[in-house]
């Protein structure tokens, strides 16, 4: 390397000031993606919330991500990143309030849309800023920041959510984005460069923004509502906008919904296609970034990973407040653990990288991923020690901090740099709808599992009459496991009378077998991406070897 491409590789001061900022923006929007979970037991009984409103609440701030995200990182690259990273911060913070004095599930769940509409313009302008800024070794260490930042905040979420529950009330765990946003938006206007692409094609693309949109919730909306509204025949009415889909109607709304998306997306494809190659107009997504083999199959392992990932922090919460009997800080305390985790093997990664190389360390930290949840899912029970999950969590969190660190970085290693707002969009729109993917699979694989699972333990407790023993279920797998701590606190002295305390631990026990399934299905979505992870470990090496 010559001795004035040397010098330009150099970071300012400014620059890793900068990247400081830019990492607590990202801080503030990836914790509020994972701190809602914890917080969620208390937030269905405040607000009466049924388990479909809180898997929207969990992934309406995914979906529009994910909708948004292509887009925004366009926009970041036309009009400045600084600029767009400023405007998605002041969009969020306002979602953020209207979030803590939200009153009910509909109010809460549209707060969460509008954080989303905000978080989608900081996320990608924050990678595709640091993809335009370091140079040479400086972008290695400011990838792993990055990284970092993402895997340790996101396992932050749920122990900063079970303290601001236990010690003030669930709103503060939006208030508190408040004075973190002034910080951030006072920073960026002092530190951060805006910088900008040079984009010589004409148009924004409107068209695409729709059918992604389209897609996207169309997808999500499927797989969140099939088990309330009926996978194919209506069992429950549905209203939008004063319109209503009868019960009686010959198939669900959900396959229409789900039909329509998937048609959606085939059109996004088809016409991100002709905007690029058939008018040569500006397009949200370039397709010819899937030609880089090492892009595609990152952003495989970064859709299933996540998948796992956050369905696995839904989940987990509502088991450890309502079936296992702690209190919100004492479930965050317990999912503290992945953050250590994830913190100790996210500032060693770039050294195992430099030793290993970033995609094996990868392949390492799926492993682990993969291994840790798996364990969690053997011992999962109504009696399993907090301890010994807190544990077994740790591996997983190691796991997280290892593949996190050095995937983004891999996947945009060989990606130009005028095209980094659209590949970190990309990457970062696969990982929302991943999370988004998540909540809804999960949650759904949680709901039926319960309807077996809650009949089956139900079954072995004597005297509970059959429609009794139905409206049990039914109302557990409505609160989402909500009923298990309402009965637990009446002891023996509820409607159940002298069967109310074996009841509630036949009910812990089936909600902890439901768990148990929920988990391995999450590492089964793992296991996934560790395939993939190896397979982009292979490409990388023949791209290393062809340069050679």
């Amino acid at each position: 390397m010559a001795p004035e491409d040397t010098a330009e590789a150099r970071a300012t001061r400014r620059d890793w000031i900068g990247l400081g900022v830019l990492a607590a923006g990202l801080s503030m929007i990836v914790v509020d993606g994972t701190i809602v979970g914890v917080a969620l037991p208390v937030i269905i009984t405040d607000l009466d919330m049924d388990l479909t409103d809180a898997q929207w609440v969990n992934s309406i701030y995914s979906v529009v991500f994910a909708a948004l995200l292509l887009t925004a990182g366009r926009l970041g690259d036309r009009l400045g990143r600084r600029t767009m990273f400023i405007a998605g911060v002041v969009v969020f913070l306002i979602g953020s309030l209207l979030a803590a004095v939200a009153g009910s599930a509909t109010a809460l769940i549209a707060a969460r849309l509008v954080q989303g509409i905000g978080g989608a313009f900081v996320l990608p302008t924050t990678l595709s800023s640091v993809n335009a800024t370091f140079r040479g070794r400086d972008r290695v260490v400011a990838f792993a920041v990055w990284g970092a930042v993402i895997s340790g905040m996101a396992a932050v979420g749920p122990l900063l959510g079970g303290w601001l529950t236990t010690y003030f009330t669930w709103p503060w765990i939006f208030v508190v984005n408040i004075p973190i946003g002034i910080a951030v938006l006072l920073g960026a206007l002092l530190a951060v460069r805006n910088t900008r692409a040079t984009i010589t094609v004409p148009g924004l693309d409107v068209d695409g923004l729709l059918l992604s949109a389209i897609g996207f919730g169309g997808v999500i909306f499927a797989l969140i509502e099939g088990q309330s509204l009926g996978w194919w025949t209506p069992i429950a009415e549905f209203t939008i906008f004063g319109w209503t889909w009868p019960p009686d109607a010959p198939v669900s709304v959900v396959p229409v919904a789900g039909a329509i998306g998937v048609i959606a997306l085939v059109l996004f494809v088809v016409w991100e296609r002709h905007r690029a190659v058939g008018s040569h107009r500006s397009a949200i997504l370039d397709l010819t970034l899937f030609r880089v083999p090492t892009f595609s199959w990152g952003n495989v392992t970064a859709l299933t990973v996540a998948i796992g990932e956050f369905g696995l922090l839904l989940v987990l919460p509502l088991f450890l407040v309502n079936a296992l009997g702690l209190s919100t800080m004492g479930a965050g305390l317990v999912l503290a653990a992945m953050a250590l985790g994830a913190f100790a093997s996210g500032a060693a990664a770039r050294h195992l990288a430099v030793a290993l190389g970033a995609t094996r360390v990868v392949i390492l930290g799926l492993a682990l991923e993969v291994v840790g949840v798996a364990i969690v899912a053997v011992f999962v029970s109504a009696t399993v020690s907090p301890w010994l999950l807190a544990v077994l969590l740790a591996v997983y969190g190691a796991g997280l901090g290892l593949a996190s660190a050095q995937l983004t970085g891999t996947v945009l290693a060989d990606i130009p740099t005028e095209k980094s707002g659209e590949g970190s969009a990309t990457q970062s729109t696969v990982r929302q709808l991943g999370s988004a993917l998540g909540s809804a699979v999960l949650g759904a694989v949680l709901s039926v599992s319960l309807a077996h699972t809650l009949t089956d333990r139900l079954d072995t407790v004597p005297g509970v009459p059959p429609q009794a023993e139905e409206q049990l279920v039914t109302a557990t797998r409505d609160s989402a496991g909500g009923t298990i701590s309402g009965l637990r606190e009446q002891g023996d002295t509820g409607s159940l009378g002298p069967a109310g305390p074996e009841v509630t631990s036949a009910l812990s026990e089936g909600f902890g077998d439901a768990t148990r399934i929920s988990l391995f299905a999450a590492s089964g979505f793992l296991a996934i991406g560790l395939v993939s992870a190896t397979a982009l470990h292979v490409r990388a090496r023949r791209e290393d070897s062809a340069a050679g």
